[in-house]
């Protein structure tokens, strides 16, 4: 891809500027290709948040919206380049390159593997500037790659999960390339495979469809789920109840880090009750994905407001708790005097439902409270069926 010097010097001198603006004054700059101008600086903006070490260097190319919208952020790329090492490694959906680029620095040696002709044109300008010299480009379908590829230590594997009406897919079989088909051969050219798939999938049926999975990864950030990531090896791995679910929380101060068995969960000695202690819990989104409620309780000592609710209460603080945890204030029932008791003065609280026979809009409609504040309100069921609403402030905060 290959852009005009005025091109270049327009898009330095814009690239902060609203690119709908840009789009409107075209004809004052003839000299500049205005769309491919347009596609960069957006793509710059939205670098700057989603892939930060890469916006400040200079001379990156950006591919147009959708590409970048489907890639993985840095933090998600950063997160997966921990799960493997070795001396060669294939990104056989190379997509922007994001998943790539990371990966490779555990490798010696990387292919990149991409059939959209763009996409290696703007890989094979970008690896170069961001010291990776020891990535290869190669324009080809990743199934035709794999079948005729020389087994390498590992490959990474990103089906596109969007149906032909654009629609998004939560089933494997549904996703192009389907790797269920292709996990055998996949298997046969790489010690390890790391599949990423949406956050929407079920991870049950994913297990089911899948024979060789040895680790599931729900990732996310800033406790919005973003990815489940499945790693296949050739080894046995064992009863699809003992593979370990590793849930992960990247956020801005920490990462929280979750690991437990579908097997724990079904055994685990989850206690309940019919009342609130003096702190809340609430797990984080990787967590609740998964289906680890029963044994929060048990590991971390704490009762479940109800078998439906998902929330958790202690006497004593829980500071390890992979979620956000809230101070109680006071608490009160869904009856009007109740309410206009326990929340008169608060104008302003972060309304969530859990287990609650009313949405977020119409428990805010009926309290009368703005969105915002250090106030958090949690509309919920305990043991007993009581409907319960739950004032606290946050103790931490993820």
């Amino acid at each position: 891809m290959q852009l005009s010097p005025e091109t270049l010097r327009f898009i330095k001198e814009h690239q902060q500027d609203d690119v709908r603006q840009l789009a409107l004054q075209a004809r004052k700059h003839p000299l500049v290709d205005m769309p491919a101008a347009i596609v960069q600086i957006a793509g710059r903006q939205t670098a700057a948040e989603k892939i930060p070490s890469w916006q400040s260097v200079e001379g990156i190319l950006y591919p147009r919206h959708l590409s970048l919208e489907q890639c993985s952020s840095e933090l998600t790329a950063r997160y997966k380049a921990t799960l493997a090492t070795g001396k060669t490694m294939t990104d056989l959906t190379g997509g922007f390159g994001i998943d790539c680029a990371f990966l490779a620095t555990s490798f010696d040696q990387a292919t990149y593997v991409e059939r959209q002709t763009e996409l290696c044109e703007i890989a094979s300008h970008n690896f170069p500037l961001l010291g990776l010299n020891r990535i290869t480009v190669c324009n080809e379908d990743g199934v035709k790659h794999l079948q005729e590829m020389a087994p390498v230590d590992c490959i990474f594997i990103d089906p596109a999960r969007r149906n032909e009406h654009g629609g998004k897919t939560v089933a494997i079989a549904d996703c192009e390339p389907d790797v269920a088909a292709l996990e055998e051969l996949l298997l046969s050219k790489a010690k390890k495979v790391i599949v990423k798939l949406s956050p929407m999938l079920d991870l049950t049926l994913a297990l089911k469809d899948m024979k060789h999975v040895a680790e599931a990864h729900i990732v996310s950030v800033n406790n919005e789920c973003k990815e489940l990531l499945l790693i296949l090896t050739t080894e046995d791995a064992g009863a699809k109840l003992s593979v370990p679910v590793i849930c992960i929380n990247i956020t801005n101060r920490e990462t929280q880090r979750f690991i437990f068995t579908r097997e724990e969960e079904q055994t685990a000695e989850c206690r309940y009750t019919d009342t609130t202690g003096r702190y809340l819990y609430e797990p984080n989104a990787s967590i609740l994905k998964a289906g680890a409620f029963r044994i929060l309780s048990q590991r971390y000592g704490l009762e479940k407001l109800h078998p439906n609710s998902h929330l958790y209460t202690s006497d004593t603080l829980v500071e390890e708790f992979p979620g956000r945890v809230f101070e109680i204030v006071r608490t009160c029932t869904f009856n009007k005097k109740e309410m206009k008791e326990a929340l008169g003065g608060i104008k302003k609280a972060n309304i969530s439902v859990r287990n609650f026979p009313a949405s977020v809009a119409e428990l805010r409609k009926r309290i009368k409270l703005s969105e915002g504040g250090d106030n958090y309100l949690f509309a919920t069921t305990l043991n007993n069926n009581k409907k319960l609403l739950i004032l606290g402030q946050k103790t931490t905060c993820p």
